[in-house]
């Protein structure tokens, strides 16, 4: 890999953590969240999972997320209709799951969440599936109105998508215990 490759990972790395950094923390932890559980990386409900609540909503997004690999591997590779239902449909259900949890601030968090559960692939399909999802009526008015509002004329009309997959992929951090720490 030349030099000019490792220049564009890095910025692309850099670019993609200014962009985790600037959603709210709530925003944060669910995209970490949902990392962890739609990767099965390690067991959510025993990380993330702070009261019987939210072990319940973890539980749940495994039931729902348990359609991903089918997902990954049902992106349509053009935009004819015969194979847009079998993906859009679980797509659209999926997402509705995740904006029902009032932790994804707007389509930015969307994008940034679903790019990395799906891959770059799945880039030309995200703002119909945010605008169905955000539209549906279990979202109070309010929350879909915010929502809507919240995808930019460009990202709901773009001509062309990167097929670059996302490089940085966030994850639990523990926290460092200062007063233990030389000056």
């Amino acid at each position: 890999m030349g030099t000019g490759a490792r220049s564009a990972d890095g910025t692309a790395t850099i670019n993609e953590l200014k962009e985790f950094a600037s959603f709210d923390k709530a925003t944060q932890r669910y995209i970490r969240r949902s990392l962890d559980v739609g990767f099965a990386r390690t067991d959510a409900i025993e990380l993330w999972g702070r009261d019987p609540v939210e072990s319940a909503s973890i539980k749940a997004q495994k039931r729902v997320y348990k359609r991903l690999d089918d997902l990954r591997v049902q992106v349509p590779e053009d935009s004819g209709l015969d194979s847009v239902e079998p993906f859009m449909a679980p797509l659209v259900t999926m997402s509705a799951f995740d904006l029902g949890q009032d932790r994804l601030s707007g389509f930015a968090a969307y994008r940034f969440l679903y790019e990395r559960l799906i891959g770059a692939s799945a880039r030309p399909w995200l703002p119909g599936a945010f605008c169905a999802a955000a539209a549906l009526p279990h979202l109070h008015p309010d929350k879909r109105r915010k929502l809507l509002q919240s995808i930019s004329e460009a990202a709901a009309t773009a001509p062309g998508w990167s097929n670059r997959e996302p490089v940085f992929y966030p994850e639990w951090v523990d926290k460092v215990d200062l007063e233990g720490l030389p000056n």
